[in-house]
């Protein structure tokens, strides 16, 4: 008796790079979920995604509702660094995210770009490494300055 394996298929789901009104809502939505951005509003998003130099979303195919996002923001050559990437929480495990990494990473407007950076926590690093992203054994580090700052 041979056994049968079901493979998920991403066949459901479309990339997209514009968004409607109602997917800016879907968006404006997972960022409420996520901890690191639930404060973000929708006019600042709206600004985000007219200024990021590539916005890529993942929708279920039926519906249109968009339920995985990131960004890029890149001089497209030497530098791109990818942002935000997000699934909504009963959407996760199911490859999505791992969708869109590869959509940024084969992006044919990123072909020609030498260095991909993100930033993110540590217990991501793992997930971070199947793309080949690697942490350079703590070479780098982050460094802020805070936007309210006066000069």
């Amino acid at each position: 008796m041979s056994k049968v394996i079901i493979i998920y298929t991403i066949m459901s789901y479309e990339i997209i790079e514009q968004f409607n009104a109602a997917q800016i809502e879907d968006l404006c939505e997972l960022y409420k979920l996520a901890w690191w951005c639930h404060d973000r509003q929708p006019p600042d998003i709206n600004i985000m995604l007219k200024n990021s130099d590539i916005n890529l979303g993942i929708c279920e195919k039926q519906s249109g509702k968009l339920v995985g996002f990131t960004r890029v923001l890149t001089d497209y050559i030497y530098r791109a660094t990818i942002w935000d990437l997000m699934v909504a929480s009963n959407y996760q495990k199911q490859g999505l995210g791992s969708q869109l990494m590869n959509e940024v990473l084969n992006h044919s407007q990123l072909k020609n770009v030498r260095i991909f950076m993100l930033i993110c926590l540590p217990e991501m690093i793992p997930y971070y490494e199947k793309f080949w992203f690697d942490d350079h054994d703590g070479k780098y580090k982050l460094m802020i300055c805070d936007g309210t700052v006066s000069y």
